[in-house]
């Protein structure tokens, strides 16, 4: 961005991980993360507040999440090969 509006876009971590923000500068939220090992964690909501929505792994499958920040709980699992799986019940 132009000087003094600079914005954090993007972090990579020394073990290979990349975090990806939007927003402007001093409100940038963490969106997704790609991790080392080829997932892909989305997420969604306000800085501070963001919460993990949907994992993707690099075998097509795809793992949804809802609750709020540090509380996410798996609700449905949508495996590469058409298989789903739904959850219900609290973390943990």
């Amino acid at each position: 961005g132009e000087q003094g509006a600079e914005r954090l876009v993007r972090v990579v971590l020394a073990n290979g991980n990349v975090l990806h923000y939007e927003g402007e500068q001093g409100a940038e939220r963490k969106v997704r993360v790609v991790l080392a090992d080829g997932n892909v964690v989305h997420y969604e909501g306000e800085q501070g507040a963001e919460r993990m929505v949907r994992t993707e792994t690099p075998a097509g499958s795809v793992w949804y999440y809802e609750g709020e920040s540090g509380v996410e709980r798996l609700v449905r699992m949508a495996l590469a090969d058409g298989g789903v799986g739904h959850y219900e019940g609290e973390q943990g």
